[in-house]
């Protein structure tokens, strides 16, 4: 099969699709990784009926979820405004670097001219 038979999706779907897949699977790795550890803490807790571990465990996976899910909310606010944050300064920056650029051509262009007209006063 060459590579013009092949089906791609279209431009900007795949970074999509994959960036759902890959938030699908750290999600299912959390609740993996909760589950673990609630059974690990039933397990140091003996004396809990089969009904108690159930129910203790499906409260500590509820609440991990939670949290996780408030860290991540946390952590993307905080990423939004230093990327905020970082965009207005990188404009700063650029508005100030064009305009020493501009007074520094302008002044080059006036030294040009004087040199120019030195020259040409001088060649009479």
């Amino acid at each position: 099969m060459t590579d013009r038979h092949v089906r791609r999706p279209p431009p900007g779907v795949a970074p999509g699709v994959a960036a759902e897949a890959e938030g699908f699977l750290l999600a299912r790795e959390h609740r993996h990784d909760a589950h673990r550890e609630a059974q690990a803490l039933c397990s140091a807790l003996p004396w809990l009926t089969t009904a108690q571990a159930e129910d203790l465990t499906r409260h500590y996976v509820a609440h991990r979820l939670r949290l996780s899910r408030q860290m991540f909310e946390a952590t993307l606010c905080r990423a939004d405004e230093l990327g905020r944050e970082y965009e207005a300064r990188y404009l700063q920056l650029r508005r100030d670097l064009l305009r020493r650029h501009g007074v520094w051509a302008s002044g080059l262009l006036v030294c040009a001219a004087g040199v120019s007209s030195a020259l040409c006063l001088f060649a009479r």
